[in-house]
């Protein structure tokens, strides 16, 4: 059992769970403890219970629903810790169910945190405070989250995705700031906003089953989910134009997945994909 334990903790996951674990514990005093912890529990039971039930009918084996701890915990960590704790729980449980239906052969297409609290933000009105991306606490525990994140970036070989989406996002916010009013883009380069877009990069961006694996992909994929959250940012001012982003670049890279082997055509590309998204469960196995 001991074995097994230390055995998880040396993959991505196992490394993922302290790391986030470690950013809680820093930044839940600032929120309040009574705050955060209703909404962070619950949502990692109910996720996680979910899950298990899930595993336990796909695999016929008890699991630890690893994948939906951490579902969860992101989804808190990102939503306002005061939102009310059913509203957590709920959007985690969408987020775990949400990687069995919109799939294809390989994995779940979208983030499922990200695809939950966007999905559900006109449903609860939630708010994003990203307060376990550290924005409450002094600029010398802050580079706890810049270490911690490069870190696992580097271990799962995720740098060049992580470092396109930086680069092409801060330069399209430059740019703007030097032809318009730089005001309009000012809030970028403060807190909350700085500490939200390095966790996005870090945690939520580089999740392996929804990314691209080569260097090339990578690049491809950081830079259009830059664009499409700078276009939501500056032109819909919505609150999820982070998640929004990383929405679109997990569509291209089903899209890409999908027809990689193909004969490429829009239509036969369009086909392929949509076959893949509605074939029932039973037959994506």
């Amino acid at each position: 059992m001991l074995r097994k334990l230390r055995n998880f903790f040396k993959t991505p996951k196992g490394l993922l769970l302290v790391i986030l674990a470690i950013l809680i514990a820093i930044a839940a005093p600032g929120e309040g403890l009574r705050t955060v912890a209703p909404g962070l529990l619950s949502a990692v039971v109910a996720a996680g219970l979910a899950d298990l039930a899930i595993l336990r009918v796909r695999k016929n084996v008890w699991e630890f629903p690893s994948g939906a701890v951490l579902t969860a915990m992101i989804a808190a960590m990102v939503l306002r810790a005061q939102e009310p704790w059913y509203v957590v729980c709920v959007i985690s449980v969408i987020a775990v169910v949400s990687k069995c239906v919109i799939r294809t052969r390989m994995a779940n297409v979208f983030n499922p945190a990200a695809l939950a609290i966007v999905g559900t933000f006109y449903v609860f009105h939630t708010g994003q405070s990203w307060w376990g991306a550290l924005t409450e606490v002094p600029l010398a525990l802050q580079l706890v989250l810049v270490v911690a994140g490069v870190f696992i970036t580097d271990r799962i070989n995720k740098m060049p995705l992580v470092l396109a989406f930086l680069g092409a996002y801060f330069l399209l916010f430059t740019a703007t700031a030097f032809v318009t009013d730089p005001r309009r883009v000012a809030e970028i380069y403060r807190s909350p906003d700085i500490e939200a877009v390095l966790f996005f990069a870090f945690i939520i961006l580089t999740d392996p089953p929804t990314s691209p694996a080569k260097y090339p992909d990578q690049i491809v994929c950081g830079v259009i989910v830059a664009v499409v959250s700078y276009v939501l940012f500056e032109w819909a001012g919505v609150v999820y134009y982070l998640l929004a982003g990383v929405l679109a670049g997990n569509v291209w890279e089903a899209w890409r997945r999908v027809n990689r082997r193909s004969d490429f055509t829009f239509t036969n590309g369009m086909k392929n994909f949509l076959r893949e998204i509605l074939m029932p469960g039973w037959q994506r196995a």
